[in-house]
């Protein structure tokens, strides 16, 4: 299923890319036309296709939506951008059939998340293959035929969401929407060497979605970069009223990770003889330990038992809820089988797995309180067609042996490439963690790409260097600490308790003096901004999360509060200051140009 560019269609792949072509002045309606003419549904990995009449109508409302920006394409990050999703998701004037034809219905609305990435400038240019009514982890479970892997055909793509998948890592377009109930949205990641990003429960709205389970269904989206599957969810999610499982995030999880993170991993993984999975699992540890990670074997079990639950118990009747009114002779053989089985259970049985659902996800979350996340392989084995097709519920349920839990534990997960196989075929990781650490699975996740510096998806194409952002984490106050908060110093734990994350060392703007301020425990100094005489100060930035900022000012003492500072580059971010009247007999250790330097002195005296 080798994918060909035609030699005049666009060669864009990330976000960044289609970013700088229209920045460079290329016309979004000569490139989408002329993409569109190359993708054909005889490529199973898609359902529909934009007709020309529907590309033009987008295209009409683009250029409204430049001049309603007064022509800034900053305004519009999504400008031109083409994109899919699985075609269980709703788009206006679209059929969404969830791969079951008997089952379409032309949709009446955008799906809130497809809204969004429009008003964003996004361009939808397809709907995507899948294992039928989302319930798979195969990708051949559909009457259009299996979605291919894209680096063998022999083999599966995973699912459910196989074609968001495939289309994302042949480079057809820079990103796409699937969904996750039990791992669609990460195992054909693994399987397509790209970027799965699993978001916490609710933080993408669920409305315009055909459900799988409604309780446990996340709108996931697939990228060629951790940055750009970010960039793409913080877009499209928010709180929606419209769906009742929408939620607000709290803003208290910790939005990085430490230098040094603490990763708890499973002891003696199952991989069901996959050696060559195994391989790749194990150098990935070697990688992490490498990249200055501390690994934590941990006991599985409760892990392992959660995720049994969605498939052998009567979680598996929620499925069967959201096919009610659906002609079961329409619906695949296996996917019957499956939705079949919630017939066999009770009210009373449905009470009891959620007793232990709440048990074993309590234990669980407490398990991983005390570390920055959970990796695991992203599928312990992958399997060919000829195999899959010979025992389509067994492989299945193997592929999920690490993403079954996710959901049922109300947990955020990342799915990024770990490498190739021996046979050439991509394997990957998943790092999971609490819900709505999001933020900070991203941020490792970028570091963890850059490391590897792996080719993108199935293009060959190389990742291009990352460039950090200097502007705070969304979700976060970013705070200069100047004196007995700096890293390694008395009240440091003052940030690090409260999930705070270091993220750079710099100075101020040279207009600021320091004075070491009497009678202070532990010792403390004073920044001053002054108009002649000042020098640039040694700081430390912190993101805090917001919603623990409030607790850490309240604890900060007169005469020091929290103001706002300017760095060297210009910046302004939140920082300490101190009243007038606390400098008149205090110390000017300005020249020791940090506060650091002038304790080391005093030690040294």
């Amino acid at each position: 299923m080798e994918y060909q560019r035609m030699s005049n269609a666009p060669i864009a792949l990330t976000l960044t890319d289609w970013q700088q072509t229209y920045r460079d002045g290329q016309s979004p309606a000569e490139l989408l036309h002329s993409l569109r003419l190359e993708l054909s549904t005889e490529d199973n990995a898609w359902i529909t296709l934009a007709s020309e009449a529907q590309l033009d109508a987008q295209l009409d409302g683009l250029s409204a939506l430049l001049d309603a920006a007064n022509g800034e394409l900053s305004k519009l990050p999504l400008y031109g951008v083409p994109f899919a999703i699985k075609d269980n998701i709703d788009a206006a004037g679209w059929p969404t059939t969830a791969a079951c034809p008997e089952f379409a219905y032309t949709a009446a609305a955008d799906a809130t998340v497809v809204a969004k990435l429009r008003a964003a400038g996004a361009i939808l240019i397809g709907k995507t293959n899948l294992d039928q009514f989302a319930t798979g982890l195969v990708g051949t479970r559909s009457p259009h035929g299996a979605v291919c892997n894209s680096f063998n055909p022999d083999y599966v793509s995973g699912g459910s969401s196989s074609g968001s998948a495939s289309v994302v890592a042949r480079g057809l377009v820079p990103f796409s929407l699937g969904t996750d109930t039990a791992g669609s949205g990460r195992v054909p990641a693994g399987f397509n060497n790209i970027v799965g990003l699993k978001p916490s429960k609710g933080w993408l709205s669920n409305s315009g979605l055909v459900p799988a389970c409604k309780t446990l269904d996340c709108i996931s989206v697939f990228a060629l970069t951790v940055s750009d599957a970010l960039s793409v969810a913080q877009i499209a999610g928010g709180y929606d009223a419209a769906d009742p499982y929408s939620r607000k995030n709290p803003n208290s999880a910790k939005v990085g990770m430490p230098a040094k993170p603490r990763l708890a991993v499973p002891s003696n993984p199952e991989f069901f003889g996959d050696t060559q999975n195994q391989a790749v699992f194990e150098q990935a540890l070697g990688t992490l330990r490498e990249l200055g990670v501390d690994l934590v074997e941990i006991d599985f079990t409760p892990f392992q038992q959660l995720a049994e639950q969605l498939y052998y118990g009567s979680w598996v009747a929620e499925r069967t809820v959201a096919l009610e009114g659906v002609d079961p002779e329409h619906i695949n053989p296996v996917v019957r089988g499956i939705v079949g089985n919630g017939h066999t259970y009770s009210a009373s049985d449905a009470y009891k797995a959620e007793y232990t659902r709440a048990a074993l996800s309590r234990t669980i979350n407490d398990i991983l309180a005390g570390f920055d996340a959970l990796v695991v392989p992203t599928s312990p084995t992958l399997r060919s067609l000829a195999e899959m097709e010979a025992e389509p519920v067994l492989f299945n349920s193997q592929f999920g042996t690490y993403t079954n839990f996710t959901n049922l534990a109300d947990l955020a997960a990342l799915a990024v490439p770990a490498g190739m196989r021996a046979d050439g075929l991509p394997a990957g990781i998943t790092l999971i963690a609490p819900a709505w650490h999001d933020q900070a699975l991203a941020a490792f996740g970028q570091r963890w790409q850059q490391a590897l510096n792996l080719p993108l998806g199935a293009t060959g194409r190389a990742l291009s260097a990352h460039v950090a952002s200097s502007s705070p984490a969304p979700g976060s106050v970013r705070v200069a600490v100047v004196g007995a908060h700096l890293t390694g110093m008395p009240l440091n734990f003052q940030l690090t308790s409260r999930d705070a994350v270091l993220v750079e060392q710099t100075t101020s703007a040279a207009t600021y003096r320091l004075y070491a301020l009497p009678g202070t425990m532990p010792p403390k100094p004073g920044l001053a901004r002054v108009t002649e005489d000042g020098a640039a100060i040694i700081v430390e930035l912190w993101d805090i999360p917001q919603a623990r900022f409030g607790e850490f000012v309240a604890e900060i003492p007169a005469p020091l509060g929290i103001g706002n500072l300017q760095l060297a580059d210009g910046r302004w971010v939140k920082g300490f200051i101190c009243e007038p009247y606390a400098l008149a007999g205090a110390r000017d250790i300005t020249s020791f140009g940090g506060w650091r330097a002038f304790i080391a002195s005093q030690q040294q005296g």
